[in-house]
């Protein structure tokens, strides 16, 4: 009975650390509020400010002046949980996602006619899960917190008046907190915890083209990079009882982890004066996470060997995501946007647990540009999310069964200032 407890200690170990993977599910678009009032359709071809340091390294070879863009997004999502049920009792709160920001900021500058320099800093993945202590499905998942930043050094150069291209390398530090419970196998026993901390630093890099096919309209394709990080951190064991007493303490843990490579394409088309229409579509390679593999080291006890090397299968999928959106220029202060989305989820309904409980979305979006003068401009942004709904229907050794249905829904607020000098 006690290796059997052990085995389910360690795959519930991995399930915690496997939120760094499913922080992609996660993955965050808010690197530019300018995009987001358009739902990011265009945003590999607008290039309208110096946020296309992410958007598109290529488009900086637009931008004729030296200009810094700084923002904030603002993240307030909601989750109703339907029909659950399972082995051990449990509330089901619901609204464990606490309101997040994620901040910006980029600065480009023209070097000559031809080469253009940039540096942006931004959140690409992100993910925080906060359950009230008592829920029904805390052996599966109770708090994940991770945090990817990003800072981006770029050059781009203009070929010639209609081609562009440009490169950027990507420094990337991940790092997060998950913690699970533990089932006591001792009868009326408390709950013990399994709490994991990493951390790495990795390079990857983005590419991007931009071709003007006339003065109204451009393409523009761009290629995130894949990010091969080896997290490094403890997995810390708590618990009274004898089985959970034996395996207390601290251990080093070490996690190999791939973030997928992206392609995002999109076509801007300036109709008249006053009319700019937007679409794209982004696709990520997500069948890179098909399993997660922990090791950790120096376990105490007789039961040791029972902490080796252990593989859990994800099986995610590649997705695809599509854009479309418009621009009107009001006057010579104001542009109004809207767009519409769709984004496809990659968790597989048969291992899909309460840390990512997500599902295919649909995202209206408006924003707003007000630009008082020509070295101004702010930019306001609203998005609403709705989610397909999410079900659950869990089933490990030692974790008894959890089912439910998850309802999310999520508001995004966002505001951004460029100053060119």
């Amino acid at each position: 009975m006690k290796q059997a407890w052990f085995k389910t200690t360690l795959a519930l170990a991995i399930g915690a650390v496997s939120s760094y993977s499913l922080a992609g599910g996660f993955a965050l678009n808010e690197q530019s509020i300018s995009n987001m009032g358009t739902a990011f359709a265009g945003r590999s071809s607008s290039a309208d400010d110096a946020t296309t340091v992410f958007g598109n390294p290529a488009g900086m070879s637009r931008l004729k002046r030296e200009q810094v863009s700084g923002g904030l997004a603002l993240l307030d999502a909601k989750t109703d949980i339907d029909d659950a049920s399972g082995r051990f009792a449990g509330s089901n709160d619901g609204d464990m996602v606490p309101f997040i920001g994620v901040p910006m900021g980029y600065y480009v500058k023209p070097l000559d006619d031809q080469w253009t320099f940039g540096l942006g800093v931004y959140a690409p993945f992100g993910l925080v899960t906060d359950y009230e202590s008592g829920f029904q499905g805390r052996y599966y998942g109770d708090r994940s917190e991770v945090r990817v930043m990003t800072l981006q050094p770029t050059l781009s150069y203009q070929i010639n008046d209609q081609l562009s291209v440009g490169f950027g390398p990507t420094i990337n530090r991940i790092d997060g907190e998950l913690t699970s419970a533990v089932r006591n196998p001792v009868p009326g026993g408390a709950d013990g915890e399994v709490k994991i901390a990493g951390d790495d630093v990795a390079v990857g890099f983005n590419a991007g083209v931009l071709y003007e096919m006339t003065p109204h309209t451009r393409l523009g394709m761009t290629y995130h990079s894949m990010v091969d990080y080896t997290l490094e951190g403890d997995t810390k064991i708590s618990g009274s009882g004898p089985a959970l007493a034996s395996a207390a303490g601290k251990y080093d843990a070490t996690l190999d982890l791939k973030t997928p490579e992206s392609v995002d394409l999109s076509v801007t088309h300036d109709l008249n004066d006053s009319w700019t229409i937007y679409a794209g579509s982004t696709w990520t390679r997500w069948s890179r996470l098909e399993e997660i593999t922990v090791n950790s080291e120096g376990i105490r006890g007789p039961l040791a060997p029972a902490f080796g090397t252990i593989t859990e299968e994800q099986k995610w999928h590649d997705t695809w995501s599509y854009a479309v959106g418009a621009a009107y220029k009001l006057n010579q202060q104001w542009l109004l946007r809207a767009g519409l989305a769709y984004d496809q989820a990659p968790t597989n309904n048969q291992f899909r647990s309460p840390r990512i409980p997500t599902d295919d979305r649909k995202i209206l979006s408006l924003g707003a540009a007000w630009s008082p003068n020509d070295d101004i401009t702010v930019d306001l942004a609203y998005s609403y999310l709705k989610e397909d709904d999410a079900d659950i229907d869990l089933n490990a050794p030692g974790k008894g069964t959890y089912s439910s249905t998850y309802k999310n829904s999520a508001h995004g607020f966002g505001t951004q200032a460029t100053y060119r000098f």
